[in-house]
């Protein structure tokens, strides 16, 4: 791995930081309105068996900054999902500005807001936590307490791993790093330890901000992510 490319990309300015993932996510509205509710129609390919819902929770990665909720990740994975016949349903309660604190604070809000418990959890935060230097160990103890909450419902979970650049330092590096992996292995969950690793190097791939997929970055991530999130999608259960 090129870990100079990884760095081009996240080594920002704390302002520009802030500002490119919506300022400080506890006192801001939410810039995803469509936050909890199924992504919108796509076109219909066919699909088969039970419905697989799967409910997306996290930042502006997951929110479509830049480039709109019509482009954002969640609803082009769920076209991908189901041109492979898959019959995913996804729910996009994305927020810019989330760190692992404000998603703490809104699991539990957000699930109870489903009509249906989700067949899968995909969680993606921890990069906001990154580019404001919050300690790694506060963010580990944020994610334990949304994965204690899924796994009181009983919902499997997806993480989507991120990385530090090596600017932070090797210690700091380490930490936030090491954290996904450790709690994927704790709770048994399933995770894709980088999930960005399909397109970190490529700088066309991102917004002038370099932290935000363009839509066509999205399209790239969507191919190199859609088989680890159909294989983490537990087995239909046939009505």
């Amino acid at each position: 791995m090129r870990i100079s490319a990884w760095s081009n990309i996240l080594t920002l300015s704390a302002a520009l930081a802030l500002a490119a993932c919506g300022g400080e996510a506890e006192t801001e509205a939410p810039v995803n309105e469509n936050i909890g509710r199924n992504i919108a129609e796509q076109p219909p390919v066919p699909v088969m068996g039970p419905e697989q819902r799967i409910l997306a929770f996290g930042d502006s990665l997951f929110a479509g900054y830049g480039v709109g909720l019509e482009n954002s990740y969640p609803t082009k994975l769920q076209a991908a999902l189901r041109a492979r016949g898959i019959n995913a349903v996804i729910a996009n309660a994305a927020v810019s500005g989330d760190t692992s604190a404000a998603g703490a604070q809104r699991i539990a809000f957000t699930l109870d807001a489903q009509e249906d418990k989700p067949d899968l959890f995909v969680l993606e935060l921890g990069g906001n936590d990154m580019l404001r230097q919050i300690t790694p160990d506060q963010t580990r103890a944020n994610f334990v307490s949304m994965l204690d909450e899924l796994k009181s419902r009983d919902i499997p979970v997806l993480i989507m791993g991120m990385r530090a650049p090596p600017n932070l330092g090797p210690e700091y590096q380490a930490e936030f790093d090491g954290l996904y992996g450790d709690l994927a292995e704790q709770y048994g969950a399933q995770i894709i330890p980088f999930w960005l690793e399909g397109i970190y190097e490529d700088q066309s791939l991102f917004l002038d901000d370099r932290v935000h997929p363009t839509a066509e970055g999205i399209e790239a991530l969507v191919s190199s992510t859609v088989d680890q999130v159909a294989a983490a999608l537990p087995e239909p259960v046939e009505p």
